[in-house]
């Protein structure tokens, strides 16, 4: 009977009768070799940059796919693959290229496991495909773990490290850069919002003005209650009452003169005049201005609403 091989691992499994004197040969290639491959085996691999890079698990042989780790190497421009055969087994992958790119682990024709740059993890292929080995629930990190660094812009669900939020926020700082204002109908401070920037409260019960037309950046002015121009009121009165003088007549009988009623007969007498005089009559007048309208206190404001203001110093 020929000998067979292991589904997963390709060991030659000797046939009845078969191999006589080279039974030792045999199976010192399966376990001194073959199984140790397995086992604790630790090869490198070029990844060849531009197409896929194919590795096998030859029946009775050693192979590279074989191995327990394999380290991928090799200068990349672009993220690679590394191709693997459907053989059940488990794969510690090392993605130590240069070039920063990806090396997808994974079965022809199926989608696989993207390894980061740098990125060291547990993979094992279930006869199909590749898949992670691990399944992390709940699992609490001590220490200081670290995690591959994505790209910045990349949006999906693997961990952001600290490096990516920082590279992430930076375009943000370079847009609220030094001396900008922030207004917010939130009370927080802008900097617990951000993460960066030292930022004072700005403008209490003061409006904008663009600098310009007489008005200078930083410069403050105005006021609340309301301002009257300064201004005069006048006001003039005059009377005067006087006599200029005036005469009084008065008839005078005839002496001796008798009228048939017994009375006397009058003709015009002589006339008295009285000399120019005052009458004595004096005339006050007083003029006076009333106030009126309301107080101006606070009374000098545009429609308003009012918000949080911001000024980043530092």
């Amino acid at each position: 009977m020929s000998s067979t091989y292991s589904s997963n691992l390709a060991l030659e499994l000797i046939g009845a009768g078969e191999q006589a004197g080279n039974w030792g040969s045999t199976t010192n290639t399966n376990l001194g070799t073959l199984v140790e491959q397995a086992i604790s085996g630790y090869t490198t691999q070029a990844i060849t940059d531009g197409a896929d890079t194919v590795i096998t698990i030859p029946n009775g042989a050693s192979g590279v796919a074989r191995n327990m780790t394999i380290e991928c190497t090799g200068t990349l421009t672009g993220a690679r693959n590394l191709v693997v055969p459907a053989n059940r087994k488990l794969y510690f992958i090392y993605n130590n290229t240069s070039g920063g790119y990806a090396v997808t682990v994974k079965v022809s024709g199926q989608t696989g496991v993207s390894v980061p740059n740098g990125a060291k993890v547990t993979l094992v292929c279930n006869g199909t495909d590749i898949v992670a080995a691990n399944n992390f629930i709940n699992t609490a990190l001590t220490g200081v773990p670290t995690a591959p660094t994505a790209a910045f812009g990349t949006n999906n669900t693997q961990i952001a490290t600290t490096a990516f939020v920082q590279a992430a926020a930076t375009p943000i700082a370079s847009i609220y850069t030094v001396g900008l204002i922030y207004t917010s109908i939130v009370s927080t401070n802008p900097a617990s919002l951000f993460g960066f920037g030292t930022w004072v409260a700005f403008g209490a019960g003061r409006v904008l003005i663009g600098d310009g037309g007489g008005f200078s950046a930083g410069a403050t002015g105005g006021s609340a209650d309301a301002v009257v121009v300064s201004h005069t009121h006048t006001a003039s009165s005059s009377s005067s009452v006087s006599d200029p003088g005036h005469a009084h007549s008065a008839d005078q009988p005839y002496p001796g003169s008798t009228a048939a009623n017994g009375g006397g007969y009058y003709g015009q007498g002589n006339t008295r005049n009285t000399g120019a005089s005052t009458t004595g009559i004096s005339v006050s007048t007083s003029t006076s201005v009333n106030a009126t309208g309301v107080s101006g206190t606070n009374a000098n404001l545009q429609p308003y609403i009012v918000v949080y203001m911001w000024n980043r110093t530092a």
